[in-house]
């Protein structure tokens, strides 16, 4: 008997040991995983917490934007799109799953978690209401086809009216996607605001000639990530006074590649150019060059050394870290950005510890604080 007593006191003790207590609400801080509003109990709505249901880029609210006119859409100012489209790359494919990659990377993110530690600021939670608007509707078999899908979706998701009373249209982030992807946003852009200069963050020129470059082939195969540029300023869609930043990669030819890189209106800073000028001396040569005019930023994963962004396409070794970027990147605020996109993310080429969609989304996040 007593020792069926015993066995019933012990048994007892665990399964109270068992039960969970959850601490009191806080008035100002929630428990990670919780809304502001729920209450933590175990009857607890478990759409609402993080890591959980379908993700969205930093845990953002969705929005149908692409829906049909007699469909009733909230307004917003800043669009998250993803553009799942790889088959414009001269190297490894695997970026159209890349929206998927970023949105994976920043499922940590949360608007309520997003004071910033540098400013005290919190980007997400002030003027601009950002939501995560989907991937746009891409078919795989055909590049042209696909490209005019893209074009017809910016021109969709732009071209309604913006949630803030100082701007007509809401702005886009593109996850991409190999960066062919770019030139419909430039288009879209072009119809918003007119031409722009282009900050572009990659190891590769991008302006190659597409008679060099593919289109010895055939019209189609002209364009794709390494000639979008080309075409843009082919369609007027920039201005004189871009930039590269971060060039390291070889050329085909050092007088006519370069000659034409010029002629298509950009100025190269170089990736070693770092080691002279320091990151402070990046920022104001970028910011310089592009003073008095509307600016499109657009970052190649690549730009980044493979040791912090090893899935990509066409990797360079002797890049920035992922902290000199993000700096540099930070020190851009201030200037009349409209648009911006993430591209070449292949996420089938990261490590098990997701190096570079990790790094993916923490730049996803500067470009949307870089937004006025």
């Amino acid at each position: 008997m007593l020792l069926y007593q015993f066995c019933f006191i012990a048994f007892t003790c665990v399964a109270f040991c068992r039960e969970v207590t959850f601490p009191p609400v806080s008035g100002v801080q929630h428990a990670l995983g919780y809304a502001p509003d729920s209450t933590p109990n175990l009857s607890l709505d478990l759409s609402t917490i993080l890591f959980s249901g379908l993700a969205t880029y930093a845990n953002l609210p969705y929005v149908h934007c692409l829906a049909g006119d007699d469909h009733p859409i909230e307004k917003y100012d800043i669009a998250i799109i993803g553009a799942p489209f790889d088959t414009g790359v001269t190297a490894r494919p695997g970026a159209r799953f890349g929206p998927g990659g970023i949105r994976q990377g920043s499922r940590r993110i949360a608007a309520q978690f997003s004071w910033s530690v540098y400013t005290g600021r919190n980007y997400f939670q002030e003027w601009a209401k950002v939501v995560d608007c989907g991937d746009a509707p891409l078919t795989v078999l055909d590049n042209t086809i696909a490209l005019k899908q893209l074009d017809k979706t910016h021109r969709v998701i732009s071209g309604r009216k913006a949630n803030a009373t100082d701007y007509a249209v809401p702005r886009i982030i593109t996850l991409g996607g190999d960066h062919t992807t770019t030139l419909s946003a430039l288009r879209s852009t072009y119809d918003h605001w007119g031409a722009v200069s282009v900050i572009h963050f990659d190891s590769h020129i991008d302006t190659w000639d597409p008679a060099v470059l593919g289109g010895g082939i055939s019209h189609y195969a002209g364009v794709n990530h390494g000639t979008f540029l080309h075409i843009a300023h082919e369609e007027g869609l920039l201005l004189n006074t871009s930039l590269h930043a971060g060039i390291r990669a070889p050329v085909s030819n050092p007088k006519y590649d370069l000659q034409h890189d010029r002629a298509c209106g950009f100025h190269i800073v170089r990736a070693r150019d770092l080691d002279k000028l320091g990151m402070q001396g990046i920022i104001e040569k970028l910011k310089h060059h592009v003073a008095g005019t509307k600016v499109y930023i657009s970052v190649d994963i690549d730009v980044l050394d493979p040791a912090f962004a090893p899935a990509t396409g066409t990797a360079e070794v002797g890049g920035w870290t992922t902290r000199e970027l993000l700096t540099i990147l930070d020190g851009l605020s201030g200037m009349e950005v409209i648009g911006a996109d993430v591209v070449e993310v292949a996420p089938i080429y990261d490590n098990p510890g997701e190096t570079t969609v990790l790094a993916a989304a923490e730049v996803c996040t500067i470009l949307t604080l870089t937004l006025p």
